[in-house]
């Protein structure tokens, strides 16, 4: 019996997957817990509609992450922080407080576990990290940090 799986299932196949399974598998185990439905000609239909939706949302979120990367690109954050003999700092700007600066003074939302390096901002200074916008998109941000008199 051809099925199409609403869920992955171990060792059987993965979500939006048609498969061919036996009748007794189908019946008594993947129909009955929504795992997947029949294969019947309107079941591809909507198979294949739902998975043109995921393809023009996946466009449009990567045509959104493409417009916040060249915006992040022309922001310089500035940060004051005190520092101590040869320019060390007393603590760093954190990625939280770099994401806090843009939602405030931009208006961006970026996700602080999307940074690609895991450090801390240490160093007086420019200091560009990297940010992952979305799959394959990689934004830019400026961090130039002063010392506060």
């Amino acid at each position: 019996m051809k099925v199409i799986l609403l869920q992955d299932v171990k060792n059987v196949g993965k979500k939006g997957q048609t498969i061919e399974v036996s009748d007794g598998y189908a019946n008594n185990f993947l129909l009955p817990r929504r795992l997947g439905v029949i294969a019947t000609k309107r079941s591809v239909e909507i198979l294949d509609k739902q998975k043109e939706d995921a393809r023009l949302l996946d466009e449009k979120l990567k045509k959104e992450a493409e417009i916040l990367k060249e915006k992040l690109s022309t922001i310089t954050l500035e940060f004051y922080v005190k520092s101590g003999k040869d320019g060390k700092l007393f603590g760093s700007v954190s990625s939280k407080q770099i994401v806090e600066a843009l939602k405030n003074k931009f208006d961006i939302v970026v996700d602080k576990k999307k940074f690609i390096a895991k450090e801390t901002v240490n160093t007086l200074g420019v200091t560009i990290l990297k940010i992952e916008l979305y799959k394959g998109v990689i934004g830019d941000i400026k961090v130039h940090v002063i010392e506060a008199k």
